[in-house]
């Protein structure tokens, strides 16, 4: 049973980590894209923008097609749309045609992002579905603390194009694994209510229910931070502080491994006292620490030891945020548990885009703009956790374990 959870949580871990793979791999990348195709540092952002935009879009199209034909059919054809568009940022000639192919490869990457999720509601619920969820982002998490050291090696070796030609074997990878290994846990009988009809039924209860969104809210604004630091710390890091690709994509992987390392605690943490106090302590620890950075910062104090080692704390208290928001927002869905998880990662990467589009008009190349935006996002989700877990739904109850 053990080793059947952990390969479950493999197969699922790495193909969620396919999309991911390709932001934090290119991160490095940022500066010398922009250089390589004369192009400034919002139009470069917005390459990154636009991923996120797609994947936040196609994730509502992916959900509802994995519950009426299945989980592995839907992540076929996005793993095939994701190498086409890698191999055209790969060739790209202009930033233009860069913006262009990475939308298409967002929309492939979102079907790894949204299907296994729904595929963790098909085999478990409360705290079994958090062991999983949390082991899945323990593979899943494996990109932010390799990605950009691939990336930084890859782009000393081949240039920038290179990652987008790494990404391509990436995702023949994936393709590889569905077929080989993941077996499909949405059975026949179960798809014949599932329809174009029936998934926008599911989107009009989902988006009527308070707490669904709430919940889901609670992640999204915990997920835009990180957004947030993605965008613009190779920027702050390489081009304020000095440091090299290859030292900043070591930086970036402290903030992984305290996300991480969290993230593990959540099955066990949410067994003893309840997945929905794990979430209501955890985001008051992130939201005091990131406000905290923000007035430290304000004041004066521009020092990389400080800025990594307060967002090491406060990414520690938002790895246990993440996985148990989605498991409670998941949990009263399972019949429509792959629209449900379009919407909710929709709705993340549709706020990440805008957080990103919205620091972008603030940036003057120091960390202040990026720390007071992850602060602002922090705040937010702390304000959503107030209100939306101060009472407790009857349907829930299972969520608190």
């Amino acid at each position: 049973m053990a080793s059947r959870f952990f390969k479950a949580a493999l197969v699922l871990g790495l193909l969620s980590a396919i999309g991911p793979f390709a932001i934090d791999m290119y991160l490095p990348a940022l500066p010398s894209i922009g250089k390589s195709l004369h192009a400034d540092i919002g139009t470069v952002q917005l390459s990154l923008m636009v991923f996120f935009m797609s994947m936040g879009v196609g994730q509502l199209v992916y959900g509802p097609l994995s519950d009426m034909f299945g989980r592995k059919r839907p992540i076929y054809v996005g793993l095939c749309i994701f190498a086409l568009g890698s191999i055209g940022c790969a060739l790209a000639p202009d930033i233009h045609t860069l913006i262009v192919c990475r939308f298409i490869q967002g929309l492939g990457a979102c079907a790894g992002m949204v299907i296994p999720r729904a595929i963790v509601r098909d085999m478990h619920t409360g705290n079994d579905a958090a062991r999983l969820m949390s082991l899945l982002m323990l593979i899943f998490s494996v990109s932010p603390i390799l990605a950009p050291l691939t990336g930084s090696l890859v782009i000393e070796l081949a240039s920038w194009r290179g990652v987008f030609w790494v990404v391509t074997g990436a995702a023949v990878l994936g393709l590889v694994m569905v077929a080989t290994v993941l077996k499909e846990t949405r059975p026949a009988h179960l798809r014949l209510n599932s329809t174009v009809g029936s998934a926008l039924a599911g989107y009009a209860t989902l988006l009527r229910d308070r707490h669904f969104l709430g919940v889901v809210f609670i992640g999204s604004f915990g997920v835009s931070s990180f957004f947030a630091y993605l965008a613009n710390s190779s920027f702050v890091l390489i081009n304020h502080y000095g440091l090299t690709p290859t030292q900043y994509s070591l930086a970036f992987s402290v903030n992984a491994v305290s996300f991480i390392g969290a993230s593990q605690f959540t099955g066990r943490l949410g067994s003893r006292y309840g997945l929905k106090r794990v979430v209501k302590t955890a985001v008051v620890g992130y939201a005091a620490t990131m406000v905290l950075l923000a007035a430290i910062t304000a004041v004066g104090v521009d020092d990389l030891a400080v800025l990594m080692a307060m967002l090491v704390v406060g990414y520690g208290f938002l790895g246990l945020v993440i996985p148990s928001s989605a498991v409670i927002a998941l949990e009263e869905h399972g019949a429509i548990a792959g629209t449900a998880s379009a919407l909710m990662g929709t709705l993340q990467f549709g706020t990440g885009a805008l957080v990103i589009a919205l620091l972008g008009r603030f940036i003057d190349g120091t960390s202040l703009p990026m720390v007071a935006g992850i602060a602002a996002c922090a705040v937010i989700s702390f304000t959503f956790a107030r209100v939306t877990l101060r009472h407790r739904p009857v349907a829930a109850a299972t969520a608190e374990g």
